[in-house]
This record gives structure tokens, sequence and C-alpha cells, in this order.
């Protein structure tokens, strides 16, 4: 059985510390490449986690993409690498955007 997955969400909007560095600093800037790179309206929701990947084989620390465009799509992207770390270039092109939808299959462990 595959181990659970521990999740830290740690959205840039509810810190509040009011300092630009540091991990929520980190989501709020891979928030805004996202935005930019999809070409998403300022009222698209979006989320960006750091997550500990615990399933064997895996790089210790990913950063999931998340945002909904209509009434029902869902789009997800990892990058398996910190929130640090991430670039625009982690990010594939914008008009990649619509194979980033869930589908409503089940998925496994590791995929979603």
């Amino acid at each position: 059985m595959m181990a659970a997955r521990r999740h830290r969400h740690v959205h840039g909007l509810h810190c509040g510390h009011g300092h630009d560095h540091g991990p929520a600093a980190d989501l709020r800037r891979i928030e805004g490449l996202a935005r930019d790179r999809f070409r998403l309206e300022s009222f698209t929701p979006v989320r960006v986690e750091e997550l500990a990947a615990t399933e064997i084989g895996f790089p210790p620390r990913e950063t999931r993409i998340e945002f909904w465009s209509g009434n029902e799509d869902q789009h997800q992207y990892r990058i398996f690498k910190p929130a640090a770390q991430v670039t625009i270039e982690d990010l594939p092109p914008w008009w990649y955007k619509d194979a980033l939808i869930l589908d409503d299959y089940p998925y496994c462990d590791c995929c979603g």
C-alpha cells in the first residue's frame, strides 16, 4: 500500500506576515507565473502547493499548480522540485493549458 502524502499548503493570501521572502513568497511568485503563462484572469482560482512526496522513487518535494476554468474544468500541473527552485521555464507553454485538464477517471496515488 502506498504511503499517504503529507500536504503542506501555504497560500500567499493567507500568510499575512508582511515579508516577501520564504515559502509563502515562493508560492505567490509561482501563482503569478502561472497566471501570466496560462493567460488567466485575476478572478480565476489558482492554488499553488509545495508537497512532501512519500512515494518511492519520487523527489522528496514537488510543487503542484492547480487552476479552474469555465464551470468545472480543473487543470493540474506538477513540478518535481521545491517551490523555491521553480522558474518560468518549468511551466508548459500557454497553449498546452487544455492538456492539463483532469479527466473524470480515478488516478493512482502518484497522479493526483
